[in-house]
Protein backbone atom coordinates (compact mmCIF):
# COMPACT_ATOMS: atom_id res chain seq x y z
CA UNK A 1 0.00 0.00 0.00
CA UNK A 2 1.70 3.21 -0.83
CA UNK A 3 1.84 5.40 2.32
CA UNK A 4 0.49 8.65 0.41
CA UNK A 5 -3.32 7.25 -0.15
CA UNK A 6 -5.88 9.42 1.71
CA UNK A 7 -8.70 7.91 0.58
CA UNK A 8 -11.19 4.76 1.93
CA UNK A 9 -14.14 3.75 0.18
CA UNK A 10 -16.85 2.00 1.99
CA UNK A 11 -19.10 0.15 -0.27
CA UNK A 12 -22.58 -1.30 1.47
CA UNK A 13 -23.47 -4.00 -0.28
CA UNK A 14 -26.80 -6.05 -0.60
CA UNK A 15 -28.23 -7.95 -4.11
CA UNK A 16 -25.50 -6.37 -5.71
CA UNK A 17 -23.11 -9.71 -6.54
CA UNK A 18 -23.72 -8.67 -10.83
CA UNK A 19 -22.18 -5.36 -10.39
CA UNK A 20 -19.56 -5.40 -7.55
CA UNK A 21 -16.57 -6.70 -8.83
CA UNK A 22 -16.70 -4.36 -11.79
CA UNK A 23 -17.13 -1.52 -9.09
CA UNK A 24 -14.21 -2.40 -7.13
CA UNK A 25 -11.72 -2.79 -10.15
CA UNK A 26 -13.23 0.81 -11.61
CA UNK A 27 -11.72 2.16 -8.22
CA UNK A 28 -8.56 4.07 -9.05
CA UNK A 29 -4.85 3.93 -7.19
CA UNK A 30 -5.75 6.84 -5.52
CA UNK A 31 -7.58 4.77 -3.09
CA UNK A 32 -6.01 2.99 0.06
CA UNK A 33 -8.61 0.96 1.62
CA UNK A 34 -11.68 -0.28 0.46
CA UNK A 35 -14.65 -1.84 2.58
CA UNK A 36 -17.11 -4.19 1.45
CA UNK A 37 -20.29 -4.62 3.85
CA UNK A 38 -22.21 -7.21 3.52
CA UNK A 39 -25.61 -6.36 4.66
CA UNK A 40 -26.59 -9.83 5.13
CA UNK A 41 -27.39 -9.92 1.49
CA UNK A 42 -28.97 -13.34 0.30
CA UNK A 43 -26.84 -13.46 -2.87
CA UNK A 44 -23.67 -13.44 -0.61
CA UNK A 45 -21.93 -10.95 -2.52
CA UNK A 46 -19.26 -11.13 0.57
CA UNK A 47 -17.98 -14.35 0.47
CA UNK A 48 -18.35 -13.89 -4.06
CA UNK A 49 -15.93 -10.94 -3.27
CA UNK A 50 -13.47 -13.04 -1.47
CA UNK A 51 -13.47 -15.88 -3.88
CA UNK A 52 -12.89 -13.82 -6.97
CA UNK A 53 -11.48 -10.25 -5.78
CA UNK A 54 -7.63 -10.62 -5.47
CA UNK A 55 -7.53 -6.44 -4.85
CA UNK A 56 -5.15 -6.59 -1.60
CA UNK A 57 -7.11 -3.10 -0.59
CA UNK A 58 -10.31 -4.79 -0.22
CA UNK A 59 -11.56 -5.93 3.01
CA UNK A 60 -15.10 -7.44 3.92
CA UNK A 61 -17.28 -6.80 6.43
CA UNK A 62 -20.48 -9.37 6.81
CA UNK A 63 -23.50 -8.27 8.85
CA UNK A 64 -25.18 -11.40 10.32
CA UNK A 65 -28.75 -9.65 10.45
CA UNK A 66 -29.56 -6.84 7.58
CA UNK A 67 -29.19 -3.27 8.99
CA UNK A 68 -29.98 -1.37 6.13
CA UNK A 69 -28.12 1.11 3.28
CA UNK A 70 -27.23 3.21 6.59
CA UNK A 71 -26.44 0.36 9.58
CA UNK A 72 -23.86 -1.18 6.23
CA UNK A 73 -22.10 2.19 5.85
CA UNK A 74 -21.79 3.30 9.65
CA UNK A 75 -20.38 -0.16 10.13
CA UNK A 76 -17.98 0.64 7.01
CA UNK A 77 -17.17 3.77 9.10
CA UNK A 78 -16.28 2.35 11.73
CA UNK A 79 -13.57 0.52 9.79
CA UNK A 80 -12.04 2.84 8.08
CA UNK A 81 -11.24 5.16 11.19
CA UNK A 82 -8.61 2.80 11.87
CA UNK A 83 -7.59 3.88 8.76
CA UNK A 84 -4.77 6.18 7.60
CA UNK A 85 -7.18 7.58 5.57
CA UNK A 86 -8.18 11.83 5.52
CA UNK A 87 -11.17 11.07 3.42
CA UNK A 88 -14.00 8.16 3.51
CA UNK A 89 -16.20 7.85 0.16
CA UNK A 90 -19.26 6.05 0.19
CA UNK A 91 -19.82 4.76 -2.75
CA UNK A 92 -22.75 2.08 -3.68
CA UNK A 93 -22.16 -1.09 -5.17
CA UNK A 94 -25.18 -1.40 -7.65
CA UNK A 95 -22.63 0.36 -10.72
CA UNK A 96 -24.91 3.69 -10.49
CA UNK A 97 -22.17 5.69 -9.48
CA UNK A 98 -18.67 5.44 -11.46
CA UNK A 99 -15.74 5.37 -9.44
CA UNK A 100 -13.82 7.66 -11.42
CA UNK A 101 -15.39 10.35 -9.51
CA UNK A 102 -13.79 9.46 -6.11
CA UNK A 103 -11.14 12.20 -7.10
CA UNK A 104 -13.78 15.15 -7.43
CA UNK A 105 -16.05 14.05 -4.57
CA UNK A 106 -13.21 13.91 -2.38
CA UNK A 107 -11.59 16.77 -3.93
CA UNK A 108 -13.01 19.96 -1.48
CA UNK A 109 -12.19 17.34 1.83
CA UNK A 110 -8.78 17.50 0.69
CA UNK A 111 -8.31 20.73 -0.25
CA UNK A 112 -9.36 21.76 3.27
CA UNK A 113 -12.64 23.48 1.98
CA UNK A 114 -15.37 21.21 3.40
CA UNK A 115 -16.24 18.54 5.66
CA UNK A 116 -18.44 16.86 4.08
CA UNK A 117 -19.05 16.02 0.52
CA UNK A 118 -22.22 14.57 -1.78
CA UNK A 119 -22.71 14.29 -5.37
CA UNK A 120 -25.47 16.12 -6.96
CA UNK A 121 -27.47 14.62 -10.05
CA UNK A 122 -29.47 18.28 -10.85
CA UNK A 123 -26.12 20.89 -11.47
CA UNK A 124 -26.70 20.19 -14.78
CA UNK A 125 -30.12 19.41 -16.70
CA UNK A 126 -28.25 17.29 -18.62
CA UNK A 127 -27.42 15.00 -16.14
CA UNK A 128 -31.21 14.28 -15.62
CA UNK A 129 -31.06 12.54 -18.65
CA UNK A 130 -32.42 9.24 -18.39
CA UNK A 131 -33.72 9.74 -14.88
CA UNK A 132 -37.01 8.31 -14.03
CA UNK A 133 -39.94 10.72 -14.11
CA UNK A 134 -40.60 9.57 -10.19
CA UNK A 135 -37.01 10.44 -9.26
CA UNK A 136 -37.29 13.86 -10.96
CA UNK A 137 -40.61 15.01 -8.34
CA UNK A 138 -39.47 12.74 -5.45
CA UNK A 139 -36.10 14.35 -5.20
CA UNK A 140 -37.70 17.66 -5.30
CA UNK A 141 -39.61 17.30 -2.53
CA UNK A 142 -37.20 15.60 -0.64
CA UNK A 143 -34.95 18.64 -1.71
CA UNK A 144 -37.44 21.19 0.50
CA UNK A 145 -38.19 19.19 3.50
CA UNK A 146 -34.00 18.18 3.30
CA UNK A 147 -32.73 22.16 3.40
CA UNK A 148 -35.68 22.92 6.47
CA UNK A 149 -34.80 19.77 8.28
CA UNK A 150 -30.78 20.24 8.14
CA UNK A 151 -30.02 23.56 7.73
CA UNK A 152 -28.25 23.00 4.59
CA UNK A 153 -29.91 25.66 2.36
CA UNK A 154 -27.54 25.81 -0.53
CA UNK A 155 -27.65 21.74 -0.78
CA UNK A 156 -29.48 19.31 -3.46
CA UNK A 157 -30.43 15.92 -4.45
CA UNK A 158 -30.10 15.10 -0.28
CA UNK A 159 -30.54 11.52 -1.18
CA UNK A 160 -27.52 10.80 -3.22
CA UNK A 161 -25.40 8.22 -2.09
CA UNK A 162 -22.39 9.62 -3.40
CA UNK A 163 -20.78 10.91 -0.42
CA UNK A 164 -17.50 11.84 0.82
CA UNK A 165 -16.83 12.44 5.12
CA UNK A 166 -13.43 13.74 6.83
CA UNK A 167 -12.11 11.22 8.96
CA UNK A 168 -12.72 13.50 12.20
CA UNK A 169 -15.92 14.34 11.53
CA UNK A 170 -16.46 10.45 11.96
CA UNK A 171 -14.55 10.30 15.06
CA UNK A 172 -17.45 13.62 16.33
CA UNK A 173 -20.45 12.56 15.04
CA UNK A 174 -22.23 10.43 17.36
CA UNK A 175 -22.76 7.06 14.86
CA UNK A 176 -25.48 4.52 16.91
CA UNK A 177 -27.91 8.15 16.62
CA UNK A 178 -27.83 8.18 12.93
CA UNK A 179 -30.89 6.60 10.12
CA UNK A 180 -29.68 2.91 9.74
CA UNK A 181 -32.17 2.48 6.90
CA UNK A 182 -33.18 4.75 3.71
CA UNK A 183 -33.07 8.11 5.71
CA UNK A 184 -29.47 7.56 6.38
CA UNK A 185 -28.15 10.08 3.93
CA UNK A 186 -31.02 13.03 4.94
CA UNK A 187 -30.57 12.29 8.83
CA UNK A 188 -26.45 12.44 8.61
CA UNK A 189 -27.22 16.00 6.82
CA UNK A 190 -29.01 17.02 10.03
CA UNK A 191 -26.44 15.31 12.35
CA UNK A 192 -23.70 16.82 10.49
CA UNK A 193 -25.43 20.47 11.04
CA UNK A 194 -25.46 19.84 14.45
CA UNK A 195 -21.70 20.02 14.72
CA UNK A 196 -21.40 22.82 12.02
CA UNK A 197 -19.51 20.92 9.09
CA UNK A 198 -19.43 22.85 5.85
CA UNK A 199 -21.11 20.38 3.36
CA UNK A 200 -20.57 21.00 -0.44
CA UNK A 201 -22.34 19.42 -3.57
CA UNK A 202 -20.13 18.00 -6.35
CA UNK A 203 -21.86 17.68 -9.86
CA UNK A 204 -21.96 14.16 -11.20
CA UNK A 205 -24.39 11.87 -13.96
CA UNK A 206 -26.10 8.58 -12.60
CA UNK A 207 -26.29 6.01 -14.45
CA UNK A 208 -29.58 4.27 -14.47
CA UNK A 209 -29.48 1.06 -16.85
CA UNK A 210 -31.85 -1.06 -15.56
CA UNK A 211 -30.06 -2.02 -12.36
CA UNK A 212 -32.13 -3.62 -9.32
CA UNK A 213 -32.86 -1.83 -6.80
CA UNK A 214 -34.93 -2.36 -3.37
CA UNK A 215 -36.13 1.32 -2.56
CA UNK A 216 -40.17 1.44 -3.34
CA UNK A 217 -40.64 5.33 -3.42
CA UNK A 218 -44.07 4.73 -2.06
CA UNK A 219 -43.42 3.05 0.77
CA UNK A 220 -40.89 5.72 1.91
CA UNK A 221 -43.28 8.63 1.63
CA UNK A 222 -44.47 7.94 5.75
CA UNK A 223 -40.46 7.28 7.13
CA UNK A 224 -39.48 10.29 5.71
CA UNK A 225 -41.76 12.69 6.09
CA UNK A 226 -41.75 11.87 9.88
CA UNK A 227 -37.95 11.92 9.79
CA UNK A 228 -37.66 15.30 8.22
CA UNK A 229 -40.17 17.09 10.50
CA UNK A 230 -38.69 15.06 13.55
CA UNK A 231 -35.60 16.51 12.63
CA UNK A 232 -36.84 20.30 11.66
CA UNK A 233 -38.25 20.17 15.17
CA UNK A 234 -34.93 19.15 16.94
CA UNK A 235 -32.88 21.41 14.50
CA UNK A 236 -35.17 24.76 15.33
CA UNK A 237 -35.77 23.63 19.19
CA UNK A 238 -31.47 23.11 19.64
CA UNK A 239 -30.20 26.10 17.77
CA UNK A 240 -32.58 28.56 18.69
CA UNK A 241 -33.86 27.90 22.03
CA UNK A 242 -30.90 26.19 23.59
CA UNK A 243 -27.58 27.03 21.58
CA UNK A 244 -28.29 29.96 20.12
CA UNK A 245 -30.91 32.44 21.49
CA UNK A 246 -31.15 35.54 19.41
CA UNK A 247 -33.51 37.97 17.78
CA UNK A 248 -34.13 35.48 15.25
CA UNK A 249 -35.62 33.22 17.78
CA UNK A 250 -38.08 36.15 19.02
CA UNK A 251 -38.97 36.34 15.04
CA UNK A 252 -39.54 32.74 14.69
CA UNK A 253 -41.62 32.13 17.78
CA UNK A 254 -43.60 35.78 17.73
CA UNK A 255 -44.24 35.18 13.85
CA UNK A 256 -45.75 31.56 13.98
CA UNK A 257 -47.76 32.78 16.92
CA UNK A 258 -49.24 35.84 15.31
CA UNK A 259 -49.71 34.03 11.97
CA UNK A 260 -52.15 31.31 14.14
CA UNK A 261 -53.34 33.69 15.66
CA UNK A 262 -54.56 35.66 12.74
CA UNK A 263 -55.86 32.67 10.90
CA UNK A 264 -58.02 31.33 13.60
CA UNK A 265 -59.72 34.29 14.66
CA UNK A 266 -60.40 35.04 10.61
CA UNK A 267 -61.94 32.07 10.65
CA UNK A 268 -63.84 32.10 13.47
CA UNK A 269 -65.20 35.48 12.55
CA UNK A 270 -65.62 34.15 8.73
CA UNK A 271 -67.68 31.37 10.54
CA UNK A 272 -69.70 33.39 12.67
CA UNK A 273 -70.41 35.49 9.21
CA UNK A 274 -71.63 33.21 7.28
CA UNK A 275 -73.77 31.64 9.76
CA UNK A 276 -75.58 35.28 11.26
CA UNK A 277 -75.46 36.32 7.03
CA UNK A 278 -74.22 40.11 8.48
CA UNK A 279 -70.52 40.71 6.66
CA UNK A 280 -67.64 41.34 8.79
CA UNK A 281 -66.67 45.15 9.33
CA UNK A 282 -63.35 46.33 7.84
CA UNK A 283 -62.20 46.37 11.61
CA UNK A 284 -62.38 42.62 12.07
CA UNK A 285 -60.87 42.11 8.67
CA UNK A 286 -58.18 44.17 9.39
CA UNK A 287 -58.21 42.37 12.97
CA UNK A 288 -57.49 39.24 11.18
CA UNK A 289 -55.19 40.15 8.29
CA UNK A 290 -52.89 42.40 10.05
CA UNK A 291 -51.61 39.65 12.03
CA UNK A 292 -51.14 37.18 9.64
CA UNK A 293 -49.44 40.12 7.28
CA UNK A 294 -46.80 40.56 10.61
CA UNK A 295 -46.00 37.31 11.17
CA UNK A 296 -45.57 36.23 7.30
CA UNK A 297 -42.82 38.91 7.35
CA UNK A 298 -41.41 37.65 10.84
CA UNK A 299 -41.12 34.28 9.24
CA UNK A 300 -39.44 35.53 6.11
CA UNK A 301 -36.81 37.24 8.13
CA UNK A 302 -36.29 34.53 10.70
CA UNK A 303 -35.50 32.06 7.36
CA UNK A 304 -33.24 34.89 5.65
CA UNK A 305 -30.72 34.48 9.02
CA UNK A 306 -31.40 30.49 9.15
CA UNK A 307 -29.73 30.53 5.28
CA UNK A 308 -27.39 33.09 6.24
CA UNK A 309 -26.28 30.67 9.31
CA UNK A 310 -25.26 27.90 6.87
CA UNK A 311 -21.71 26.50 8.07
CA UNK A 312 -19.32 28.47 6.18
CA UNK A 313 -16.00 27.70 8.12
CA UNK A 314 -14.41 23.55 7.79
CA UNK A 315 -14.55 22.13 11.47
CA UNK A 316 -12.48 18.89 10.24
CA UNK A 317 -8.82 21.28 11.34
CA UNK A 318 -10.06 22.10 14.38
CA UNK A 319 -11.37 18.88 15.33
CA UNK A 320 -7.80 16.96 13.91
CA UNK A 321 -5.98 19.71 16.01
CA UNK A 322 -8.64 19.26 19.46
CA UNK A 323 -7.79 15.24 18.83
CA UNK A 324 -3.93 15.46 18.30
CA UNK A 325 -4.17 17.62 21.74
CA UNK A 326 -5.99 14.74 23.67
CA UNK A 327 -3.36 12.38 22.19
CA UNK A 328 -0.48 15.05 23.61
CA UNK A 329 -2.30 14.77 26.99
CA UNK A 330 -2.47 11.51 27.13
CA UNK A 331 0.94 10.46 25.74
CA UNK A 332 2.72 12.58 28.49
CA UNK A 333 -0.04 11.51 31.12
CA UNK A 334 1.57 8.12 30.72
CA UNK A 335 4.67 8.94 30.63
CA UNK A 336 4.51 10.74 33.47
CA UNK A 337 2.71 7.63 34.90
CA UNK A 338 5.72 5.63 33.74
CA UNK A 339 8.43 7.71 35.30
Amino acid sequence: MIPDHRIAVVIPSYRVRAQILQVIAGIGPEVGWIYVVDDACPEQTGAWVREQCTDPRVEVITHAHNQGVGGATLTGYRHALTSGADAVIKLDGDGQMDPRLIRRIAGPLLAGQADYAKGNRFHRIAFTRGMPGLRLIGNALLSFMSKLSSGYWQITDPTNGFTAIRRELLAELELDRIARRYFFESDLLYHLNQIRAVVVDVPMQACYEGEPSSLRPQRMVGPFLRGHLHNTIRRIGYSYLLRGFSVASVELGLGALLLLAGGAFGVWQWIASSESGVPATAGTVMLAALPIIVGVQMLLSWLNFDVAAEPRQPMHALLGDRQSLHEHEGAAAEKKNAG
